[in-house]
């Protein structure tokens, strides 16, 4: 009997490994040929325009010149003003919930908060046109794109934030209450160091939406061709916007640079998430080192 349920209970982790090896394997896969398809999709324009598709600044397809610098600067600007203003909000709330809040006030916040994440970007986006462009003066912009888009990760930063300060040991927060610190002393001392790579993965998680949202931005950063300015009351365009604009009325050059946008925007996703996962291994290999 003993050697019959040794026997299933080999068979069932040879299985569980393979479903395992086979499901990483698919994920890879089916990113493998969604990289393939667009980057050949995209050669068209990038074998035409070369390196001045990054470089330059004029969008025209009547003349075939495709110069995606604005669209560039437009994602990487606004998600940078989304980003300055979810991180402290999030943060300051996480811990607010987790160290702070009664328990009466604690359940009733993380469910809003868990509300909040899944409202469908449109909402946030009309209401950007309707509030922030008309009522508040801010027009159509790359600052009122900030601002939604701030509002819109600051929820996912939350969460993120949120479960990850939850793991702190809680015999290390109270060593240090019993040591005399007060509670900010005991969050800076304890709670954060503890927390910090989740959190800068919280971060860029959050940047990675940023970057990628399409509808919302769309609606409220004004969709000007052109701009590569700080002023954050300009108008301007971003990858995401310019592509669910256009892609329409788009003759075949048209999509392939629209593709080639996409192509960008991917592979800088990509360099964040890596980047972000250097930033929490670092983080983790320092603490450990720490602690011995």
């Amino acid at each position: 009997m003993l050697l019959d349920l040794r026997g299933r209970s080999a068979h069932g982790d040879r299985a569980f490994r393979w479903i395992a090896i086979g499901a990483g394997a698919l994920v890879l896969l089916i990113l493998g040929m969604v990289a393939l398809v667009m980057v050949d999709r995209a050669r068209p324009v990038l074998g035409e325009m070369g390196l001045s598709f990054f470089s330059s600044k004029r969008w025209s397809s009547a003349d075939g010149m495709y110069g995606a610098l604005p669209f560039l600067w437009g994602t990487l600007f606004t998600a940078a003003i989304a980003v300055a203003i979810a991180v402290p909000v999030s943060l300051g709330v996480a811990l607010f919930v987790t160290q702070v809040a009664p328990r009466w006030l604690k359940k009733p916040m993380v469910y809003v908060i868990d509300l909040l994440a899944v409202v469908p970007s449109v909402v946030f986006g009309l209401w950007g046109v309707l509030v922030l462009s008309q009522h508040f003066g801010l027009g159509r912009s790359f600052l009122t794109a900030g601002i939604i888009l701030g509002i819109m990760i600051t929820p996912i930063i939350t969460s993120l934030s949120r479960e990850v300060i939850e793991t702190t040991p809680p015999s290390e927060k109270e060593a240090a209450l019993a040591l005399g610190a007060t509670r900010w002393e005991m969050i800076r001392a304890s709670v954060l160091p503890h927390s910090k790579g989740g959190l800068v993965g919280a971060v860029m998680l959050g940047l990675g939406r940023a970057m990628g949202e399409t509808i919302a931005a769309a609606l409220v950063i004004g969709s000007a061709l052109g701009q590569v300015t700080v002023n954050p009351f300009a108008s301007g365009n971003s990858m995401p916007a310019v592509i669910a604009n256009e892609w329409g009325e788009a003759d075949d050059m048209h999509k392939s640079a629209l593709i080639a946008l996409a192509v960008t925007l991917f592979v800088i996703t990509i360099a964040v998430n890596l980047i972000a996962t250097a930033i929490v291994q670092r983080s983790m290999r320092h603490s450990r080192g720490k602690s011995t």
